[in-house]
């Protein structure tokens, strides 16, 4: 069936696009702090993606220039609240489409300081970061506890797929870190054939052990023994990670380096004609 030219393209997310009604209390934080921390960009065809040709220029976001931490996913913001107040030497994007996700955000934003070096985009960042920010901006990504998909027929959704290195990892500078963590089995599994499989990305513990204990959930005869991080230090413990605790699943941590040559191969590649 050829698809009607008239429709706009869809392109595959890794999200559900769910309702924004806001509680009282977080209708209260979006109208008080929703304009200093939350990015009003144009939007393009969709809401949850810039206008064709945005830019976002870090330096004129936060009024100088540091290393830039990117979270994809940042849920209620327990992560990059935390991360901007401790690290106040660096500069912190954090990207969630989830409206009553960012208005919490907004209340631990507040409550943690106010720190002024954080920033929310409300946007896809698969399908919004290459459009944003220029190649060699993002000194560290960080995808903490995607959604899994856990039907076959639903793996094209997942975040962590060639598709988003392909978008991302021209935007980060030689030698940056990119950080995942899940508590599935199966999706680790799935995130280490992807990783692995790209030679732009060098796995910084390859003899690093699986966590330790046994899990509720199975856990795939493929699944590498060696090659996991140790639980990264700047990730809090959210209220999401207590609960996978409480299920019985471990955390599978991972942490890639972005070779050198490999992204600048990969900026080049995506540099070329568009429309």
């Amino acid at each position: 069936m050829t698809q009607d030219p008239s429709r706009p393209h869809r392109d595959v997310v890794s999200f559900v696009r769910r309702g924004s009604r806001l509680s009282a209390s977080r209708q209260d934080a979006w109208d008080r702090l929703a304009d200093t921390w939350v990015l009003d960009l144009p939007r393009g065809e969709r809401d949850t993606v810039p206008a064709h040709g945005t830019r976002l220029d870090p330096a004129q976001v936060f009024g100088r220039t540091a290393p830039l931490v990117v979270e994809i996913g940042s849920g209620q913001g327990e992560n990059i609240a935390a991360a901007a107040t401790a690290r106040d030497d660096r500069d912190h994007l954090a990207f969630e489409v989830y409206v009553p996700g960012i208005a919490q955000s907004l209340d631990r934003i507040e409550r943690a300081g106010s720190p002024r070096n954080l920033r929310l985009v409300p946007l896809d960042a698969l399908h919004s970061l290459p459009t944003l920010l220029a190649p060699g901006s993002i000194t560290e990504l960080w995808i903490f506890f995607p959604d899994p998909w856990h039907k076959s027929r639903h793996h094209k959704r997942r975040l962590v797929n060639p598709p988003l290195l392909d978008a991302v990892l021209p935007l980060m500078a030689p030698g940056g870190l990119l950080r995942l963590a899940t508590d599935w089995a199966e999706y680790a599994c799935h995130m280490r054939a992807v990783l692995d499989a790209d030679p732009r990305l060098v796995n910084t513990s390859p003899d690093g052990p699986r966590p330790d204990g046994t899990p509720s959930d199975e856990v795939p005869d493929e699944m590498p023994v060696h090659g996991w991080s140790p639980r990264f230090e700047g990730r809090v413990l959210t209220s999401f990670e207590r609960k996978a605790h409480d299920a019985g699943r471990l955390i599978w941590d991972l942490t890639y380096e972005v070779d050198g040559e490999g992204s600048a191969g990969a900026s080049a590649r995506s540099s070329g004609p568009t429309d």
